[in-house]
């Protein structure tokens, strides 16, 4: 019972940090659409979540990414888009935003975190609906 509210407990920190990161003037720019978001409506979130996972895998967990900074597109996927708008483009992002260390390695939970934040913000778009499963 008590893991269960830790992870309910982390949750809601990841909702409110995504809040608050949507406030920012840049972040708040950044919305769902054209091909981005039929990309969701035709393959569904399912789907995206485990092209979230690879891409994050590929382009952020490893310890000094290939062009750090420069490596997420503005386009093109709506992971892209969803990385731009939580604050998980790059390292150094990570780092600022969301506290997790640059210079090594992301681990499973910190992989895991980041593409809940990317998939939470995507839902978000879909409010008060939800995207296709």
């Amino acid at each position: 019972m008590r893991a269960l509210q830790h992870k309910m407990d982390e949750l809601d920190e990841l909702d409110a940090r995504l809040n608050r990161i949507g406030q920012h003037p840049f972040r708040a720019k950044f919305r769902l659409r054209g091909r981005d978001r039929a990309v969701v409506d035709l393959r569904g979130i399912a789907t995206v979540r485990r092209h979230a996972e690879d891409l994050i895998g590929k382009r952020l967990a490893p310890a000094e990414p290939r062009n750090d900074g420069r490596q997420t597109p503005y386009r093109g996927h709506p992971v892209f888009v969803a990385q731009h708008a939580t604050v998980t483009c790059c390292r150094t992002c990570l780092q600022r935003w969301h506290s997790i260390p640059a210079g090594r390695p992301l681990d499973d939970a910190e992989r895991a975190y980041v593409v809940e934040a990317i998939c939470r913000w995507i839902a978000g778009q879909y409010a008060p609906g939800s995207p296709p499963t």
